[in-house]
This record gives C-alpha cells, sequence and structure tokens, in this order.
C-alpha cells in the first residue's frame, strides 16, 4: 500500500480539523440519510477520549461517530479518487452522503476506498461510526462483558486485558487523494548489497491498473541524480558504488515510477528506500555485515491531549532525544505506529522492530507474576482466544504498509503472549510462516517473551531468529533486591546462552516505576536513585553475555493506562516523563549509549 502523497499527477486533500462527535448511547437509531443530530465537535486526527470534560465521554465503551463536510475541486472529478484512513480504532463503518463505502476492523493499520460513485456535486457529508470495544477475538484482547442498567438499556464494558489506556477514535490523518484512472497501485523494493564489491542491485515490482504502454523506474541518489533506470514492471537496477542506509546515518534514495500511455507520463510515484543487508548469523545481529547493537526503547504513542493521535511535533522531539542519549532503536509497542513516525525514521536512521497488535494474548495477564512460578503452571489462552484470524490480517496489513520502509529490520509478531502454554506452538507456526512468505526483504521475527516463558517452559522459541526477553528481576520479582535480580538475570541469560548458541538475544523490556522528583538515600523503589541502581545492575550483567545484541528498556516515557491500584496517572516507568523531561538515570544511560558503537560492539 502506497503512501499517499501529492506528486505532478495526483493532488492530495488533508481532511484534519473539528469534525462532529458524539457517542452512541445506543437509544435511538442515527439515521446515517441526515447530518449527525448533534453540535458538538472533536480534533481529527486525535484520540477523543482526553478532548472533554466529560469523564463519561473519556470513559465510554461502545460506539462513537463523527461527521465532517468536503469538496472537491471540479478539475478532479475526472480523476480516480480515494478515501484513506491513517487508521480508525478499533472498529470503522464509512458511509459519504448517506451510504455504507467500506467496513474496516483493526484499529492500527491503514484502509482505503475509492468514492466517485458515492460523490454529490458539493457539500459531500461523510459519517464514520467506530467501536473501541475489544474481546476475546479482537486485537488487542479486551475483556468485554454487557449489563442492562435500570431502564434496560446495555451497558458495554471492556476491560483492557494490557498496561496501556485503550485510547480510540480517527487517531491518524484521514485523507483524499486522487490518481489518474490509469495509476500505479503498488511498489515492492528489495535491495541487495555485495559488501565487498560496494554495490547493490535493487529488485522493483510495479503493480499497476495494468493500462500502460510502459513502466518506467529511475533511482535517483539524494541529490535528486539519476543513478540507475529501466523498464518493466519487474526489474533489477545496479548501483554502483552504493551509499548504505546505516543507524543514526541515513541514506536514501528515491524510486521514482512512471506508468506512460502512447509517450506521455500519466502517473507518477516516488518511494524513498535506503538500502541496507540485514543478517542474523552466529549469534549476532548485522547489519551491513557489522554486529548491530541495539539501544533504545520500549515506546508508546502517548502524549497529553492527543492520547494516542497523530503528534509531529512530539515524534520529532522524541527522535532528537534519542539521538541525544545516543539511542539508535526502538520498538512499536505495542501496534503499529503511524505511518509518518516510520518515514522519519527511515530519515533520521532509527532502526525500528515493527510490532503488530498481538498484545494480550494471555487471559491471566496481571502484575503479580510470581503465580506462575511453578513451572508446570499452564492457562487456558490458547482455548479461549479467537484471535487467529485477526492475527493473520495485522501480519498481511503490516508487512503490505511497511514491507519498504529501511528502519525496519525485524517483525514482532506478539508481546508477552502465553507462549508457555499448551496450544502455543500450534497457534504461532503458520503466523511465523505467513510472516515470512510475505515480507519481500525476509527480515528476522522474532516475539517479545512474558517472564514465565522461560528456556524450559517455552515452546516457541525455535520460532525466532532473535530471542527477545521482557524482564523484570528486582521489580515484579523480588521488589527492590537489586542482588537477587542480578543473579536471576545472569544466571536466565547464560542458560538462554548455553541452549542457543546460534541465536542473539536482548531486552525489549526491563525498568521500573520512578516518580519524577521522588528520591530517596536508601535507593527505595519508586525512586529515581533506585532506578539509576536497577539500570546500572542489568548493563553489568549483559556487558557479561557473548550473544547479548540490545538493550531496550520500559519506557522512553511516562503513559497512561487504565485505573488500578498499581497504577497512578498510568505507567511511571518512563525514563522522561510524559512531558518528556528527563529522569536522573538519563544521564546515565547517555554516558554509557554513547560510549557503545552501533556498529561493530561484541564483535566475535
Amino acid at each position: 500500500m502506497l503512501y499517499p502523497i501529492a506528486t505532478p499527477t495526483r493532488a492530495l486533500l488533508d481532511l484534519s480539523g473539528l469534525w462532529k462527535f458524539m457517542i452512541d448511547e445506543e437509544l435511538t437509531p442515527i439515521d446515517v440519510n441526515k447530518p449527525l443530530p448533534t453540535e458538538d465537535v472533536i480534533s481529527v486526527p486525535a484520540s477523543f477520549n482526553d478532548q472533554t470534560a466529560s469523564q463519561k465521554i473519556r470513559d465510554h465503551s461502545g460506539y462513537v461517530w463523527y461527521e465532517t463536510n468536503f469538496e472537491i475541486a471540479k478539475p478532479l472529478r475526472s480523476q480516480r479518487l480515494v478515501l484513506r484512513f491513517g487508521s480508525a480504532t478499533h472498529e470503522a463503518w464509512v458511509y459519504l452522503n448517506g451510504q455504507e463505502i467500506t467496513h474496516h476492523k483493526g484499529g492500527f493499520t491503514p484502509f482505503e476506498v475509492e468514492i466517485n460513485d458515492y460523490l454529490q456535486d458539493s457539500n459531500n457529508r461523510l459519517t464514520v461510526k467506530l467501536s473501541n470495544l475489544l474481546d476475546y477475538s479482537t486485537l488487542p484482547v479486551g475483556h468485554y462483558s454487557e449489563s442492562k442498567d435500570e431502564n434496560g438499556h446495555i451497558v458495554r464494558k471492556v476491560d483492557e486485558n494490557f498496561d496501556f489506556f485503550n485510547y480510540a477514535g480517527l487517531q491518524r490523518p484521514v485523507k483524499i487523494y486522487s490518481t489518474p484512472q490509469a495509476h500505479i497501485d503498488d511498489i515492492v523494493i528489495v535491495p541487495s548489497v555485495d559488501l565487498a564489491d560496494h554495490s547493490a542491485s535493487v529488485h522493483t515490482t510495479v503493480k499497476s491498473s495494468d493500462d500502460f504502454d510502459e513502466i518506467h523506474v529511475a533511482i535517483l541518489d539524494q541529490a535528486g541524480k539519476v543513478v540507475t533506470s529501466g523498464t518493466g514492471e519487474d526489474q533489477t537496477l545496479a548501483i554502483r558504488d552504493v551509499k548504505l542506509w546505516q543507524p543514526l546515518n541515513a541514506y536514501l534514495y528515491t524510486a521514482k515510477v512512471d506508468g506512460i500511455q502512447n509517450g506521455k507520463v500519466v502517473d507518477t510515484y516516488s518511494e524513498p528506500f535506503g538500502v541496507r543487508k540485514i543478517e542474523v548469523k552466529n549469534g549476532q545481529f548485522l547489519i551491513n555485515g557489522e554486529p548491530f547493537y541495539f539501544k533504545g526503547f520500549g515506546k508508546h504513542e502517548d502524549t497529553y491531549v492527543h492520547g494516542r493521535g497523530f503528534n509531529e511535533p512530539v515524534n520529532v522531539l522524541d527522535i532528537n532525544l534519542m539521538k541525544d542519549m545516543g539511542a539508535n532503536s526502538f520498538r512499536t509497542s505495542h501496534y503499529p505506529y503511524s505511518e509518518e513516525m516510520m518515514r522519519l525514521c527511515d530519515r533520521e536512521g532509527i532502526v525500528v522492530i515493527d510490532e503488530t497488535t498481538a498484545v494480550g494474548l494471555m487471559v491471566t495477564f496481571g502484575f503479580d507474576v510470581n503465580m506462575f512460578a511453578d513451572d508446570d503452571y499452564e492457562d487456558t489462552t490458547w482455548k479461549e482466544l479467537k484471535t487467529a484470524e485477526a492475527h493473520r490480517q495485522v501480519i498481511r496489513e503490516l508487512i503490505d504498509r511497511d514491507k519498504n520502509h529501511a528502519s525496519v529490520v525485524m517483525w514482532s509478531i506478539a508481546n508477552e503472549a502465553a507462549t508457555f502454554s499448551k496450544g502455543a506452538h500450534d497457534y504461532f507456526k503458520p503466523l511465523f510462516d505467513e510472516a515470512r512468505e510475505l515480507d519481500p526483504q525476509k527480515r528476522p521475527c522474532t516475539y517479545t517473551s512474558i517472564m514465565m516463558a522461560t528456556p524450559k517452559t517455552d515452546e516457541c522459541i525455535d520460532l525466532v531468529d532473535v530471542i527477545a526477553l521482557n524482564r523484570y528481576y528486582g521489580w515484579y520479582i523480588g521488589n527492590g533486591d537489586l542482588k537477587t535480580a542480578e543473579t536471576a538475570t545472569r544466571d536466565e541469560l547464560k542458560e538462554y546462552q548455553k541452549q542457543y548458541p546460534d541465536k542473539p538475544i536482548m531486552y525489549t523490556e526491563y525498568g521500573a516505576d520512578t516518580v519524577a522528583g521522588l528520591h530517596s538515600k536508601y535507593g527505595e523503589p519508586f525512586s529515581e536513585e533506585f532506578q539509576e541502581d536497577y539500570y546500572r545492575m542489568s548493563s553489568k550483567v549483559f556487558d557479561e553475555i557473548p550473544n547479548f545484541v540490545g538493550e531496550q528498556l520500559w519506557n522512553f516515557a511516562d503513559f497512561q493506562t487504565k485505573f488500578g491500584i498499581q497504577r497512578v496517572q498510568g505507567n511511571k516507568k518512563g525514563i522522561f516523563t510524559r512531558a518528556r523531561e528527563p529522569k536522573m538515570v538519563v544521564r546515565y544511560l547517555k554516558n554509557r549509549w554513547t560510549g557503545i558503537p552501533n556498529l561493530g560492539y561484541k564483535t566475535k
């Protein structure tokens, strides 16, 4: 799927702004043939939850409605017109001038529909019904229940089976773009690097409406100069003296694709891409033939007021804060991030582990992991959950969207699933197989494992290329006891090293809730001193393990969660506050990470 851009043959209309908004009380049916019966407004793109002063709206579980009006300039009416949603969380029914034109389930991937047949001459009315409901068939997974109030009306309730707030709405840009009737549908780019020869071959596959006499592809360098070109829907182009895309040192080429009829360019599209080589070999993660060490974070799309909504100034700030610390990577925990963020990472050389929405795949998820201490413990996840169809869908849509991004070096198929329970391997193997088949660049695949999934109990470790561990020794287990935590961390990593000597190992989560400004001369948990002591302990052990290839802490910044006695205005494991103010540990991590090279660390 191509990202919507303006080109000499394509126009772009952004529908961002104020839309009518209302929650659906499910008392009176909404007639989509009439304007929404409200004058209340909400800003798009953004989550709806934090934009009003109403607790009823903020905590609403069920359906909401959005509506806006737009015009299409007459010169564009002869073009193919496509309405595109960056996302709609979590399920959307879309109506144009009273007619349903599309439906999509899955709140973090884009979808689009041609609208020419539904347009009026003027004052087109776009209405969207959204559901933020989650259950045992959706991703993310939610505990869904219904009851009735004193008047017999249905009361819907979603209890998140994950540790972040269920923000929802039109959280990413909504746009209309035009193409000629003969148009380019998609572009697939697969670079192959000869490191010894300093050259690359770039295999391009162009999917189109089949109305062109000729497809022409030119590869441009960053200065806009053509370095190679050719003709054909499926071809391989050679680049001599290739400039590689490197971590924190990005170089982007552009594939300029022209669809030609009768000797004239009818449609044109330009796709940026980077040339780099990704390999997993002998217990190392290699980028361009050199061992790469992940330094960075688990993250969230989470900011004040916007909620999980697109917030480009914060995206820019976050990347700059990362680079200032010497960080080089993050994971899109626990859902695909906006396309705009992915394009920014391409430009800035940030390495990304791209994760699906498969969070909450453990029906006994909770904060007390001591209940799972028995190696024979087994929950009922794979008997109760019905998420396989949604899981296959998000894998397809994520890879289709992000396949050309240089920043994406690995797919994370799930976060903290019950891979320790009977049935897990039968569930996950087809998903890993599909991801590997679908990805034209054949990136490595992983999942992040929860603490109960150990070298002894994890049934799915054979499926991953990289062992990615979420571990909280010293926090959820043995809270405050860093001496015992150090021993437990070392013993487990040594066991992974011993059993899987050819697989790289990394931490994709580790951390401690820390209240900014809370200090203790005794290093008590929740204090800034304890957070630093915790990371110093972890770093010491990481440096001892030969196959340990990266540390992505939890979390980049404090973020909102549902209410509960474990959470005071959200999760406080950030090394930055939600407002992006640094906690004390940032100085230590900056000193550590700037001293570790991105490439060539732990060379064997």
